[in-house]
């Protein structure tokens, strides 16, 4: 099973993931999901599912620091 990093706590391993949502849409998913989108926004990650990642590209893009181009 694939982990959120900075999601474990090796005290409670029978702890339930919780949920992933899109930050745009609010759709939901109990699974991984590899293909979603995590980005950082002051301190705190927002995930984005497949749909709202492709129509949004080109404004994630525009928030890369220079360095990625």
């Amino acid at each position: 099973m694939t982990s959120r990093a900075g999601d474990s706590d090796p005290s409670d391993s029978t702890a339930e993931p919780e949920p992933l949502v899109c930050a745009r849409c609010g759709t939901r998913s109990e699974d991984p999901q590899p293909t979603w989108t995590c980005s950082m926004e002051h301190g705190t990650r927002h995930y984005l599912c497949d749909t709202c990642a492709r129509e949004n590209l080109r404004a994630i893009e525009g928030r890369l620091d220079p360095a990625w181009w």
